[in-house]
């Protein structure tokens, strides 16, 4: 069970991977990360800002507790001239306490000082990073929109890409049909020819009849063929014609009339 759980975690997270990686965009992903830099670098500067605020608060507490030194040590002197020791003794006391103090603020602001110092460099450092990937994030994102468009351009030639192939695939289904109904409208021609389908029209025509419609189309030519021999021949009256046919018949009676009256030989006997 343990195996079927694991190899359909498998396959899950290859599905997702897969769907994330077709899904991601190179551009989008580089103007995220420097996106965060950016705000890392904002997060940097600003502690910049909180260190340098509280080493002026500290020279700002420095400067008071040296000017109550020095008041101190004033009033102890005057004191002291007035020939009140006791009083000039709690001035030099209240301005050890205060000179202890100056000297902790003072370690401390060197503390916050040299924190300061590092977190300026390491924000100067961080502003040049963040430039540097800046120019290299556009040269990146303009080397991938021009490959991306050669791709679709080089896709588009091919007739590989999903515009050109939704395109080619109605002028396949086109062509398709076009056969379909060509094909169609030559088999409904053979049928009708033949005889197997009726034509509700009475345009078509059978064989038979196809048959009889060119005899009498050919007598027609060989008519008119022979009246236009008769015309190169030259003109011709009817009377010479019947003239000529009763010349003709007359002659060949009497020739077989001459032929009729010719005696015939007949055999001669010699009296002795």
């Amino acid at each position: 069970m343990s195996g079927v759980m694991k190899r359909m975690g498998m396959i899950f997270r290859a599905k997702a991977n897969k769907a994330l990686d077709r899904a991601e965009d190179p551009r989008e992903t580089l103007d995220y990360s420097y996106q965060k830099q950016l705000e890392l670098l904002q997060k940097v500067r600003r502690g910049v800002a909180d260190v340098a605020t509280s080493r002026k608060r500290l020279e700002l507490q420095l400067n008071q507790l040296q000017s109550q030194s020095s008041k101190l040590e004033d009033q102890g002197r005057k004191a002291l001239a007035l020939g009140r020791e006791d009083l000039a003794r709690e001035a030099l006391s209240r301005r050890a306490a205060l000179q202890q103090q100056v000297t902790d603020l003072e370690t401390q602001h060197q503390t916050l000082q040299g924190e300061e110092e590092k977190l300026t460099l390491a924000a100067q450092r961080l502003q040049a990073k963040v430039d540097a990937f800046r120019t290299k994030k556009e040269t990146i994102k303009a080397t991938y929109t021009a490959a991306q468009a050669q791709t679709r351009i080089g896709e588009a030639f091919s007739g590989i890409s999903e515009e050109m192939g939704d395109v080619g695939l109605a002028i396949q289904r086109a062509e398709d049909k076009t056969a379909q109904l060509q094909a169609r409208a030559g088999a409904i021609d053979e049928l009708l020819a033949s005889g197997a389908l009726d034509d509700s029209s009475g345009l078509a025509k059978d064989d038979i009849q196809s048959e009889l419609d060119r005899l009498s189309g050919g007598t027609d030519v060989e008519l008119e063929l022979q009246r236009m021999k008769a015309e190169l021949a030259g003109p011709s009256s009817p009377q010479q014609a019947i003239e000529g046919g009763t010349g003709q018949t007359q002659s060949q009676d009497q020739s077989q009339s001459g032929a009729q009256d010719q005696p015939r030989d007949t055999p001669r006997f010699d009296k002795q």
